[in-house]
């Protein structure tokens, strides 16, 4: 079992920036790709970033330049960046860790981003 803690989350006006971390603990050994989905009300849940072991990133579309996410092995510990917010960031952002082949995904319970106009 993997657990994952998500942190960071909160109000931020448009145009500004927000750090979300995802601390992971329990069986990680395995978890090769971390990253981060959100889920705005009424939407399905989407890509933001995954991050694998060796450091390969992707992004969705809408978040292309904007995010950024990175991870420390060391610690066990992924984040994301976010800067240049806009209104249709806000979504509730959920952690991922699954392993190499995704047979085996674990999800944090979320944590709410909220971004004023």
């Amino acid at each position: 079992q993997v657990q994952l803690v998500e942190s960071g989350g909160g109000l931020v006006q448009s145009g500004g920036s927000m750090r979300l971390s995802c601390a992971a603990s329990g069986s990680i050994f395995a978890m090769y790709h971390m990253g981060w989905y959100r889920q705005a009300p009424g939407k399905q849940r989407e890509l933001v970033a995954t991050i694998a072991f060796n450091g390969t990133t992707t992004y969705g579309d809408s978040v292309k330049g904007r995010f950024t996410i990175s991870r420390d092995n060391t610690k066990n510990m992924v984040y994301l960046q976010m800067n240049s917010m806009k209104p249709e960031d806000a979504a509730v952002y959920f952690c991922l860790a699954a392993d190499a082949r995704r047979d085996d995904e674990y999800w944090g319970q979320g944590t709410q981003v909220t971004v004023s106009t």
